[in-house]
């Protein structure tokens, strides 16, 4: 799928991704938000949740630092793109005692923050440029896409899967 390429493109694939995602969480039994996943480091759609949810608070973050001009440390302060799976097990650490409705409730008032963000940047802000301290060619449009409809699309694929997974082992 393209990258959106302006404002009311990044609007609509951000909320079709996320409706897809609330429609597919609204259909999960309980018991499954909790159920480690042995192929993803005993992960749990709760820490998919919650992970999802603090991928949007880091950009908005980068975002923000980087109008400072100061160094922006993507994509958390101690971690390089080459330490993410140090990164995500630190992170469902910290998030550990998260319940089900947290995480969502997380995700909700992120992906909230991340529309009305995009919603009042101006376009020349979103897709004039490349973000500031991005340290790449990726327009701040291009960043909200990733952490926003990107991230949303890839948890709905994973529970899906996770789904038939289950699926085939038990009665979900």
């Amino acid at each position: 799928m393209p990258a959106a390429q302006n404002r009311s493109d990044l609007l609509a694939v951000t909320q079709k991704e996320f409706d897809k995602l609330e429609a597919l969480l609204d259909s999960l039994p309980a018991r499954l938000w909790t159920t480690p996943d042995p192929d993803a480091d005993n992960a749990t759609i709760k820490d998919i949740v919650g992970h999802r949810a603090a991928w949007i608070d880091l950009f908005l973050g980068w975002y923000k630092q980087g109008l400072t001009g100061a160094p922006v440390a993507i994509p958390a302060p101690g971690y390089k793109w080459n330490d993410l799976k140090r990164f995500n097990a630190d992170l469902r650490h910290r998030q550990a005692a998260m319940t089900p409705a947290e995480a969502r409730a997380l995700l909700r008032e992120n992906h909230r923050r991340l529309v009305d963000f995009v919603k009042n940047l101006p376009e020349k802000a979103l897709y004039g440029a490349p973000m500031q301290g991005g340290g790449n060619a990726w327009t701040t449009g291009r960043w909200a896409e990733a952490a926003g409809a990107s991230h949303y699309r890839s948890a709905t694929k994973y529970i899906r899967g996770r789904l038939r997974t289950l699926a085939d082992h038990e009665p979900v």
